[in-house]
């Protein structure tokens, strides 16, 4: 087994702002002059990046990438790393767990796809959140108790961001979960060797030293009432999670050694499984369908099995497996079929790229027709026809092609097809569709006081759970202080503060709040400066890609793995960027919506109008300013501008 880099060879730019064959000369003049005077001069418009608007989270992506590569410098006495941890969490207090195991969506969004291949935002986010665990970075306490409670319901991601958010507001948190240890399914539904143990329990630690309180091994509605939760405290999260698993729906799925992936990685997790049958077949096509194959390679199978041994036995807690430690152990076969061809599933292409190198089958555009049973009553089968999958109007539509089933021989048949709220004693808050429908604050309609987030609400991604919680906290907040709950912005994220880095910096400010025209020769305002971060996502189209020269990924390290490798092997596979890789690859941000201090603007300005801000005044994205006595509106400061934060105004 090795870690080998890949190595991209360079490539030259295929960008080209004007094609073979344009001959049209394309004039402003009619748009920027307007009776002799200008029409249009430049403003500093900050939006948000896709790669934010992408984050369920809400991370302020764009900013911590800006301190990684030195852009925005941190305050006195501290270091870059630091300060770039801290503008990370202040979205998402488990950086290094969401680092090595989140999709990253943000990495789909991002806008230096249409110049060769996206920026590794999880790959920077593991080296800041590593790097805090090494130095012990922690979270700063709130001056002051605000004398409030809360009390919420499940330990889960969820539950656990809304109460480190809440932690830092002053207020007084009690966690409770019926598990003996916090994180939920980043414990319990994801495998150690994807999430080490150390890791996950260093980011909860983090939290716990707020003065965050748990009573864990405690489930609402059996240990305590949800009547003398209400009593006890002043307002309540619900974190539930969807921790029960989806079995198949097709004739003989009731069968004793089918079960479902949850209860499997639960058993795993909980180190009650050893060992599964010598053949296995998952039912799936996202990340937990590949967790539950990549461990079903791992613990592989033993020839000579007493019944008591059986893997559902264990899976189903009855007991846990003694015999796999002393007896010698073989490779499982392991397949996983999916409805969507493999190109199309909804895992990780890289944890895809992982599970065939490890030996694992997997059958795309198959679709579960049946469970075929033996004597005994155990599955033997499962039976599988090719299908057509595709989402027409947000639904789902599978044409199951007749004549082409075939079976597939199972010792062990895991579903991994979806999760499951248990409501077992908070019957009274279930919707009657298995969830908890709330507001756009995620307070519980018709609750006041009472909020929820998580799986419960929607099964979605970690980061989702976490990005619920920071938005009830918010919510929770504001109830505690009798406020109205307002409505949420349409683009909710955390973004880059120019207020709070002038403050910081020491510089003071008042804002205009009469119309004017221009700010440039005013001490009174943030010159020409507008946030839309809160409605808006620039586009690719309103940035000068010509800008970016060709610059390959800075690549994790991976352990590649061959399926004999695979067995028993529960170390982790994805290895940190070293620090120049983490700023080379943060180097590689376009920092989209916000100035990066390139000095385009400055440099190509005909009239001399646009001019860097004094150094003892300038601050990250207050870099430039205009002089509109000059300006002639000709546009070349907002078409030279790679990050599209110019934009031409003040006519309209």
């Amino acid at each position: 087994m090795s870690a080998t880099p890949e190595v991209i060879e360079a490539k030259p730019l295929t960008f080209r702002r004007f094609k073979d064959g344009d001959a049209k000369v394309k004039t402003w003049q009619a748009q920027i002059f307007d009776a002799g005077h200008s029409h249009k001069c430049p403003t500093y418009i900050q939006s948000t990046p896709p790669c934010q608007g992408s984050c369920p989270a809400g991370e302020d992506i764009r900013g911590y990438l800006n301190i990684v590569r030195g852009i925005e410098k941190p305050p006195a006495g501290m270091v870059w790393q630091e300060y770039a941890f801290r503008r990370l969490t202040e979205a998402n207090p488990f950086p290094s767990v969401m680092g090595r195991v989140c999709p990253a969506p943000c990495e789909s969004g991002c806008n230096r796809n249409q110049v060769e291949d996206f920026v590794g935002i999880n790959s920077v986010e593991h080296f800041l959140g590593d790097y805090a665990i090494k130095n012990k970075l922690a979270y700063h306490k709130p001056a002051q108790s605000t004398g409030k409670t809360v009390a919420v319901i499940g330990g889960g991601p969820a539950g656990l961001s809304t109460a480190y958010q809440l932690a830092l507001k002053g207020h007084a948190v009690t966690i409770f979960d019926e598990r003996a240890e916090l994180g939920g399914m980043m414990r319990y539904g994801i495998p150690g060797f994807r999430t080490p143990r150390d890791v996950l329990d260093a980011e909860i630690q983090r939290i716990l030293d707020l003065g965050v309180a748990t009573r864990m091994k405690c489930r609402i509605g059996t240990d305590i009432t949800m009547a003398q939760i209400r009593e006890q405290f002043d307002a309540v999260f619900l974190g539930l999670g969807a921790q029960a698993g989806r079995a198949l729906p097709v004739d003989g799925a009731d069968a004793p050694n089918c079960v479902t992936a949850t209860s499997f990685l639960k058993a795993f997790n909980d180190g009650r499984l050893r060992h599964v049958g010598k053949r296995v077949v998952v039912i799936g096509g996202g990340d937990t369908s590949i967790d539950v194959a990549t461990v079903a390679r791992r613990l592989g199978h033993i020839d000579k099995i007493n019944e008591s041994d059986r893997p559902e036995h264990a899976i189903a807690g009855h007991v846990a497996h003694d015999v796999a430690a002393a007896s010698v152990r073989q490779g499982a076969e392991v397949t996983l079929t999916t409805i969507f061809d493999i190109e199309k599933m909804q895992a990780s292409k890289h944890e895809v790229e992982h599970a065939l190198s490890e030996g694992i089958t997997i059958r795309g555009g198959m679709a579960p027709v049946a469970v075929i049973r033996g004597e005994d009553g155990r599955a033997v089968a499962l039976r599988i026809m090719r299908c057509e999958a595709k989402v027409v109007g947000g639904r789902l539509e599978i044409k199951n092609i007749e004549g082409t089933e075939e079976d597939i021989p199972a010792d062990l048949i895991v579903s991994a097809i979806g999760q499951s709220v248990d409501f077992s004693g908070l019957e009274e808050f279930n919707n009657g569709k298995g969830a908890i429908a709330s507001d756009k604050n995620y307070q519980v309609q018709g609750q006041p006081g009472i909020f929820v987030g998580g799986d419960v609400v929607r099964p979605h991604l970690l980061t989702t759970a976490i990005g619920h919680g920071a938005i009830a906290a918010d919510g929770i907040d504001r109830f505690l202080q009798n406020e109205a709950l307002d409505k949420r912005p349409k683009i909710d994220v955390h973004t880059f503060d120019l207020k709070r880095k002038m403050i910081e910096k020491g510089l003071n400010f008042t804002e205009v709040h009469e119309p004017t025209r221009g700010t440039d020769k005013s001490t009174a305002a943030i010159h020409n400066f507008d946030n839309r971060s809160d409605r808006y996502v620039i586009s690719h189209k309103e940035l000068f890609l010509g800008h970016f020269p060709f610059a390959p990924r800075n690549k994790r390290g991976i352990v590649s793995l061959t399926a004999q490798e695979a067995l028993d092997n529960f170390e982790e596979r994805l290895q940190p960027l070293l620090e120049a890789q983490a700023v080379a690859e943060a180097k590689r941000c376009m920092s989209c919506g916000q100035c990066f201090e390139c000095d385009n603007c400055v440099v190509y300005c005909p009239q001399v109008a646009v001019f860097k801000v004094p150094k003892a005044k300038a601050t990250t994205g207050r870099y430039v300013d205009t002089d509109y006595s000059k300006c002639i509106g000709c546009h070349i400061c907002s078409d030279v501008c790679p990050t599209g934060y110019i934009q031409m105004g003040l006519g309209d």
